[in-house]
């Protein structure tokens, strides 16, 4: 079934791979570059990359005091279960979730900045 859709478009894909060809070839030309087409960073893209990185910013701030405050939910859960096993069962998986939730965050920051490393 997958390889009878694939022969279908196969028209399609030989079009988009030597659309895609032409493209390369035409783009990196000695002469678009020597004209300043593709010299440094497009400005579209430096205000997507300013605009992604005040948006992670951004998310990372408000993470931190909403871990904080669903540790915090745990922890007086936990206090003031008075023995029940099963809220006490509730605020260890809120407990964990959470700093497992603010941990990848966290990770996830990390490895975006890596990978910017890597790329610039």
């Amino acid at each position: 079934m997958f390889f009878s859709k694939i022969k279908k478009n196969h028209s399609f894909s030989k079009y988009f791979f030597l659309f895609l060809l032409i493209f390369l070839f035409v783009c990196n030309t000695p002469s678009s570059v020597q004209a300043g087409l593709f010299d440094g960073t497009p400005a579209l893209v430096d205000k997507l990359n300013s605009a992604f990185e005040k948006i992670e910013d951004w998310l990372l701030k408000l993470a931190t005091p909403a871990a904080a405050v669903a540790v915090a939910v745990g922890v007086f859960m936990k206090k003031f279960s008075f023995g029940d096993e099963e809220r006490i069962r509730t605020a260890k998986k809120i407990i964990r979730g959470s700093l497992f939730s603010y941990g990848f965050i966290l990770v996830l920051n990390l490895t975006l900045s890596a990978i910017k490393s890597l790329l610039t």
